[in-house]
């Protein structure tokens, strides 16, 4: 059999919340026969968790990574905490296993810098787990770029006691980091950011305004102890205004145009905004639902199948990662400026 007609045999390790959900949908890939898909099996520290996982979703438990690997996998997702991500990932890498990691890529830089050496030497596929590049609002908003020159973001979530080796800024603001470098793209040039420990130790509301050298300027504020939910990102560019609403899927575009005329149509929802602002045309370009851990997977296995550059690479990763931990230090050093530090230190 051709290498590329073989079945892709595909694990996870780490069977948290959401490793959990990389094993649904890797069983599900598995379940259908044209994407030549084999759900090999995972591994988990919980040894107890590990095989109640792969019971829920037909798979094997396997002790360890290095049994795993002798398995016979050919492409891991790696859900661990951020703090192992070196460690795990490095040791699949290594063993010629292409990964991918969950975001953030890692806990520092140096880690980060070390699985670029990594992957360059062993010459393995790594892709970032940026879920919402795979949102399908995220992919619909992409074409109508021009020049984005304002943006606003707000990522508000219930408090949970997950992902609290790491603050709001590594855990949901990074989400946003990199869709706004990515429709930016342009160097970072100034970072302004406040941000509070509410109930954990780590930073869990945060406020932080970024400015670009192309002139653009974003505002994000993530929080995990909100009373609602909140994913919701607005940008402006010359002459039309585009709201994305993640959760829901959708994307609603205002473009100015002086010469549009009106629309009278009670039964139209675009027509509030165009009565209420004549001259405004509003649009909403077309969004194909799909579930964005579906799709993630789908492009990693894909770039792993054609050893091609996946659809978030590990130097992208990285970016979002070192804009990340500049706005931690610049949070770090609000709260010391502002003797935060000294009121939050009993926070437990």
């Amino acid at each position: 059999m051709a290498e590329n007609q073989r079945p892709l045999r595909v694990g996870v390790v780490g069977t948290g919340a959401f490793g959990r959900n990389h094993a649904r949908v890797y069983r599900d890939l598995a379940a259908e026969a044209s994407l030549n898909v084999q759900f090999a099996g995972i591994v988990d520290a919980d040894k107890s968790r590990a095989h109640s996982i792969a019971t829920d979703f037909d798979t094997r438990a396997f002790a360890s990574i290095a049994d795993l690997v002798a398995a016979g996998v050919d492409a891991v997702s790696v859900v661990v905490p951020t703090v192992a991500h070196l460690a795990v990932a490095g040791e699949l890498i290594q063993a010629g296993v292409d990964v991918l990691i969950e975001k953030p890529l890692a806990a520092t830089l140096s880690e980060a810098d070390e699985l670029l050496a990594l992957a360059k030497t062993h010459n393995r596929i790594v892709q970032v787990g940026h879920l919402e590049r795979f949102n399908p609002a995220v992919r619909a908003t992409l074409p109508l770029l021009t020049k984005p020159m304002f943006f606003e973001v707000h990522r508000l979530s219930v408090f949970t006691p997950r992902s609290l080796d790491v603050d709001v800024v590594l855990d949901l603001m990074i989400h946003d980091i990199d869709i706004v470098l990515t429709l930016v793209n342009s160097p970072m040039k100034e970072v302004r950011a406040v941000g509070l420990p509410i109930l954990s130790k780590k930073v869990d509301i945060a406020n932080v305004r970024l400015e670009f050298e192309s002139g653009c300027v974003a505002n994000f504020t993530a929080s995990r102890v909100s009373t609602e939910r909140v994913r919701k990102l607005r940008f402006f560019q010359p002459r039309q205004y585009v709201a994305l609403d993640f959760s829901r899927q959708d994307v609603l575009v205002l473009t100015v145009d002086q010469n549009a005329s009106t629309v009278d149509d009670p039964f139209n929802p675009a027509a509030a905004v165009s009565s209420a602002l004549p001259g405004i045309i509003p649009f909403k370009p077309k969004v194909e639902p799909v579930e964005p851990l579906r799709a993630e997977l789908l492009s990693f296995l894909n770039a792993v199948r054609t050893c091609s550059t996946p659809g978030v690479s590990l130097a992208q990763g990285r970016a979002a990662l070192a804009v990340a931990l500049q706005i931690v230090k610049t949070i770090g050093e609000h709260s010391h400026r502002a003797h935060l530090d000294e009121l939050t230190s009993g926070v437990s």
